[in-house]
């Protein structure tokens, strides 16, 4: 954040300021009172367990200011305290109050599946040729884009931007804070489909990123994802599709997997570029697709585009490697049934003379057909050529029994926690011997990376 002050900070929350002179600068938004800084501007959000108006006042001995909906009288202090309705909607305010004054092409990633490594490859493929910020880690959310807005860089010259969205609405507003230039959606799977009933639904929401769109913007969708293509030609937005199929105006043709490295080409027309994708997974050639397909658009150059990906290390799929021990897939980032399909694929095509070991985990926020779809899960892992199954958890009990009941080879365990797991796994991997570990963030199985990581 950059030439803002608090009387800027009035004019996009339509905020009264209680206390303090305008012409503060703020430097930074705060959400959390304990990573608060100087020069802050502190923003106390009223969630479900935690009403953070509570640390306003020991947030305020170091920020610059503070945003309240709590007081509504003149308060005595020598620090500006600005009162507005609501500190979410604020927040979201001032995030598309910085958006206007951004002069910079921002695009805008979103799915039911992979939009992190998605918006990771884009920003890999356009840093090769321009100055590129992106969302920090998780901040995809109500709350974490336009925190993520309001700390653009001055030098960028594009920003990529996750969008998250779990209910109804939500991605309709976060499109206009945002307001994209060019928007990208990577699959519709069923992810949150406990509050949208229906992968229709779910699309329609998905779709809702274009509603601010720039009116000369383009929406990129995977044209290998039946629920997308089935738009081809009935959007009312530019559109262009990017994968495997021919009817991909920008594709990835001859896909190959040498050295635990993906290797094809990029056909555009008459463009042809080799890519070479230092990441697992057949999945992530259009993940790194979309990148080469958006720097193509921009007029960039495909072969800086393409250098990045060959030294690409994100934040999922983490091979690692424990030597004279065993080889770890870490995949404990989170899981939904798409990506837990895609990470078997991963593990199935590891060239590794030992043992293939798959753990998972249970998979949330799937409403009432959950177990038919961790059933589902262990029915696409029961062919292929994987040694052992572990499961931990209750609903990753119906993997399991899916395994089971197709009466595969595989063998099949099932621990009551993460510590027997890892003690488990210790136990009987050798040297040549690997592991995928996946399931949903709060089953926390990072704890069995961590436990063999030593």
């Amino acid at each position: 954040m950059y030439n803002i002050k608090v009387k800027d900070i009035l004019e996009a929350t339509g905020g009264k300021l209680l206390a303090g002179d305008e012409n503060v600068e703020i430097k930074d938004v705060c959400i959390d009172s304990r990573e608060i800084k100087e020069g802050d501007l502190f923003v106390p959000i009223v969630g479900e367990r935690i009403d953070a108006h509570r640390f306003i006042e020991s947030a305020m001995e170091t920020c610059a200011a503070t945003l309240t909906q709590q007081h509504s009288v003149v308060v005595i202090s020598d620090k500006p305290y600005i009162q507005v309705t609501d500190t979410l909607k604020a927040l979201q305010d001032i995030g598309a109050y910085i958006r206007n004054r951004l002069d910079i092409p921002i695009v805008g990633v979103t799915g039911s599946v992979g939009k992190t490594t998605t918006r990771e490859m884009i920003s890999t493929a356009l840093a090769g040729c321009v100055d590129v910020y992106q969302t920090l880690g998780n901040y995809n959310s109500q709350v974490g884009v336009p925190v993520t807005i309001t700390r653009t860089t001055k030098s960028a010259q594009v920003a990529v931007l996750e969008m998250g969205m779990s209910e109804v609405g939500e991605m309709s507003n976060l499109s206009r804070i945002v307001r994209p230039d060019i928007c990208v959606i990577t699959i519709i799977g069923v992810a949150h489909i406990e509050h949208l009933k229906t992968q229709e639904n779910i699309r329609r929401e998905k779709l809702a990123i274009t509603e601010y769109m720039n009116k000369d913007g383009v929406l990129f969708l995977n044209g290998d994802d039946p629920l997308l293509m089935e738009l081809k030609g009935k959007t009312d937005v530019k559109t262009c599709y990017y994968g495997l199929s021919e009817q991909c105006e920008y594709r990835a043709e001859n896909v190959r997997i040498e050295n635990y490295k993906i290797k094809y080409d990029y056909v555009h027309g008459d463009i042809r570029v080799p890519v070479i994708l230092n990441a697992l997974g057949r999945h992530n050639v259009s993940n790194s697709l979309v990148g080469m397909a958006i720097a193509d658009y921009m007029g960039l150059s495909l072969t800086d585009a393409a250098k990045g990906f060959d030294s690409f290390s994100g934040i999922r799929q983490k091979l690692i490697s424990i030597p004279g021990k065993y080889t770890i897939i870490d995949d404990t980032y989170n899981a939904s049934p798409d990506s837990m399909k895609a990470s078997i694929n991963v593990l199935a095509d590891m060239d590794n003379k030992g043992k293939k070991i798959a753990v998972l985990g249970d998979m949330f926020e799937l409403g009432e057909n959950s177990e038919k779809y961790h059933y589902d899960v262990g029915l696409f892992l029961a062919d292929k050529p994987i040694d052992e199954l572990v499961v931990v958890g209750e609903m990753s009990q119906s993997i399991k029994q899916a395994v089971e009941d197709s009466d595969s080879p595989i063998k099949c365990y099932s621990f009551k926690d993460n510590g027997e797991v890892a003690l488990y796994l210790m136990t009987v991997m050798m040297p040549d011997d690997v592991v995928l570990i996946k399931g949903s963030n709060g089953m926390k199985l990072n704890e069995i990376v961590s436990n063999m990581r030593g």
